[in-house]
């Protein structure tokens, strides 16, 4: 017999605790503390279980975030804990994504980061630490606005530097640590 599906608020919580935990706790995104402490991250948990349904899901929060503004809504993340829990799949998923984003005319206004508990960078071992900068408890589509994600870039001389601190930073870390603190948002699934 099947597993029931995780509760929303199971995964809301856990997502938020990686956000607080690893996210803003060790500054793999150093944007994200500010709209954090204000508030303005929406966790989206949809129930979709095809990818099919995500879509339609996809385009209501696109519509929403577009349509919100940002004093009230910053970047929501659209977690799917029922669907594309294959990293391949998922990865595969990222075009069709894109092109929703096209589709609903906002392009240049709104863009999607990916992230999934089996992210793995190419050319990277699926064991190598520094994919876990884009590890989340679930899979994940981050919809992030265009606006903020320039004047976050313009506050940041060297982009290239965040990436390199975030290695290095996990890689101090190392697996062992990595699960420590996983643990504070990780609960059983089943």
């Amino acid at each position: 017999m099947p597993s029931a599906p995780p509760s929303a608020d199971l995964v809301q919580q856990q997502t938020r605790d990686w956000i607080v935990h690893a996210v803003v706790g060790l500054n793999l995104c150093p944007f994200a503390a500010r709209p954090l402490s204000r508030d303005r991250i929406r966790i989206a948990v949809t129930a979709a279980q095809t990818p099919e349904a995500l879509l339609t899901d996809l385009m209501a929060e696109l519509e929403r975030l577009a349509t919100t503004p940002r004093d009230t809504i910053e970047t929501t993340l659209l977690v799917h804990p029922q669907v594309l829990q294959d990293f391949l799949d998922y990865n595969d998923f990222l075009d069709v994504a894109d092109a929703c984003v096209a589709q609903a005319g906002l392009e240049g206004e709104i863009q999607i980061a990916s992230f999934h508990p089996d992210y793995r960078f190419a050319d990277t071992e699926a064991d190598d630490i520094a994919n876990a900068t884009n590890r989340a408890p679930w899979p994940t589509l981050h919809l992030l606005r265009e606006v903020s994600v320039d004047e976050a870039l313009a506050a940041v001389p060297d982009t290239d530097a965040i990436v390199e601190a975030n290695v290095k930073r996990l890689r101090e870390l190392g697996p062992a640590g990595w699960e420590r603190l996983r643990a504070q948002w990780q609960t059983d699934r089943t």
